[in-house]
């Protein structure tokens, strides 16, 4: 059974860090291209950050660039996400996505909370 499982989620204050971890299981892990992506309240997803098959290939947007990082490690099958100088801007659920290299498979978590609030 496919699975992609977002932890990491919290509250925290502006100006701090928070690490996002997804964990895949039921597909094989490097053989996909991962992405985070973010929906805040009243607003349409968003495309946060890219992280291809090999880890050697990363797009972020611009709003994050600078601040965030996305890694993987295909040994644990996790992706990561680490959001250092936290805005109230960045409060949103964030999800992982898995798009396979061929393309042919698509598969999303069911998300994690950050909230960022003083």
């Amino acid at each position: 059974q496919v699975q992609l499982v977002e932890s990491g989620g919290a509250w925290v204050q502006p100006g701090k860090s928070l690490r996002l971890s997804c964990a895949a299981a039921g597909f094989t892990f490097r053989d996909h291209h991962m992405y985070w992506f973010r929906q805040a309240p009243g607003k349409e997803r968003e495309l946060v950050a890219i992280l291809n098959q090999s880890g050697d290939g990363t797009t972020y947007a611009d709003s994050v660039k600078g601040r965030f990082t996305i890694s993987r490690d295909n040994s644990e099958n996790t992706l990561y996400l680490q959001m250092n100088s936290l805005k109230p801007e960045d409060t949103a659920v964030y999800y992982c996505r898995a798009i396979s290299v061929l393309g042919d498979k698509d598969y999303w978590g069911k998300g994690t909370l950050v909230t960022v609030s003083s």
